[in-house]
């Protein structure tokens, strides 16, 4: 079973874009979140993750962090498992 996958995102972001990228070639949906000139929004974003930048990746229930951890569970051949944990 999948589970929902939300990014917190900023539209100039070129990480925020190469994560979209990575998890639409893998055929995953995902919602986006944008924190462009919305402070309530990013004050959640960095309440959740304790991070300031994006993006900021969950998958399910499970906070990822930016494309740099997302690359690397993917090199690590860990992401799918993680997606398709029960």
């Amino acid at each position: 079973m999948s589970k929902q996958i939300v990014m917190y995102e900023s539209r100039l972001c070129g990480f925020c874009s190469a994560a979209k990228r990575l998890l639409s070639q893998k055929g995953w949906e995902f919602e986006t979140i944008t924190v462009d000139g919305q402070p309530d929004v990013r004050s959640k974003m960095i309440e959740l993750t304790g991070r300031t930048s994006v993006p900021q990746i969950f998958i399910g229930e499970t906070h990822v962090g930016g494309f740099d951890d997302l690359a690397e569970l993917e090199q690590n051949g860990e992401l799918d498992s993680l997606y398709n944990a029960e």
